[in-house]
């Protein structure tokens, strides 16, 4: 059975989380492209009250999308403990929405938080499964699962994710026995950044991973990953990392999507793309439609 696939304006990010765009502008656009979804972002709703939600959710319906996952970026090693309980809350507010747009079985994005340079690894994994724990009993309530991203930085951090590394990010992962409401959301993009090895990562998690990010990454003339993962500390993402159609970058993706088809992987796959403007989101795509035939068909 061939894959769902869903589209992520990276491109309009800013515009939309500022004001400076509406989500329901972008669900317009989105028509013409070849998806079955739109993913969403926590900082796109101007409201969180429920007759704007069902409003932003007519209207990916009505446009013939699902909405497959809300990306959120909770900050769970904030030194101060106030900032943490609101970065729980938060969360917790996310899974309700989640349920409101994408119904059951949609994933609601977590992250660990920030590599903050004050917080030792054993104190932030502590705060990031008790963060964790807090807001499992309500996913299950809401039945909605919660996708820990392997990931490089929100748009809006200072510093990179704190479990960016493979081994911080699994152990966090083997602390958590929950597989019906907690897996992986699974980028390989963001291995390469960390230094890992995205083909050995998908291994290591392909039987819990319940979403997709197929992204690709290039790196700007002259610049390194070496040099990157040592000057990286700058709000955003890197000047000298950059977005592209997917399938043409630094990604493996017949090795990866081998991998899932073998483990019978049946969540959604989505593109981060856009940065050049909708033709290459719609190139992604369309690639992504090719691998999907070629692998689970």
């Amino acid at each position: 059975m061939a894959l769902q696939i869903s589209a992520f304006p990276k491109c309009y990010l800013d515009e939309i989380a500022s004001g400076k765009m509406s989500v329901l502008d972008w669900i317009a656009m989105a028509k013409q492209l070849d998806a079955d979804g739109l993913e969403m972002y926590e900082g796109f709703f101007t409201s969180l009250e429920p007759a704007y939600l069902d409003s932003v959710a007519e209207a990916i319906h009505a446009s013939g999308f699902a909405m497959p996952m809300l990306c959120c970026s909770p900050d769970f090693t904030a030194l101060d403990p106030d900032r943490r309980k609101r970065e729980i809350d938060r969360e917790a507010e996310m899974i309700r929405v989640t349920r409101r747009l994408g119904g059951p079985g949609a994933v609601c994005r977590i992250l660990s938080g920030q590599r903050y340079p004050e917080v030792p690894w054993e104190q932030g994994r502590d705060w990031v499964l008790e963060a964790i724990h807090q807001v499992l009993p309500i996913a299950r309530e809401h039945a909605i699962v919660l996708g820990m991203e392997n990931h490089y930085k929100d748009g809006f951090w200072k510093y990179p994710e704190f479990a960016q590394k493979m081994d911080r990010f699994t152990a966090i992962l083997d602390a958590v026995s929950d597989r019906e409401h907690f897996g992986v959301q699974y980028d390989p993009s963001n291995a390469i950044v960390a230094g890992d090895d995205p083909i050995a990562l998908l291994r290591r998690v392909a039987d819990r991973i319940v979403s997709m990010h197929a992204s690709d990454r290039y790196l700007a003339d002259g610049a390194t990953l070496e040099h990157l993962r040592q000057t990286d500390g700058a709000i955003g993402y890197s000047a000298s990392l950059r977005h592209g159609v997917t399938g043409q970058g630094l990604n493996d993706y017949d090795t990866i999507f081998r991998i899932l088809a073998e483990h019978h992987y049946r969540g959604w796959v989505s593109i981060e793309d856009g940065m050049n403007g909708m033709d290459e989101m719609a190139e992604s795509l369309a690639f992504l439609r090719r691998m999907s035939e070629r692998y689970f068909n």
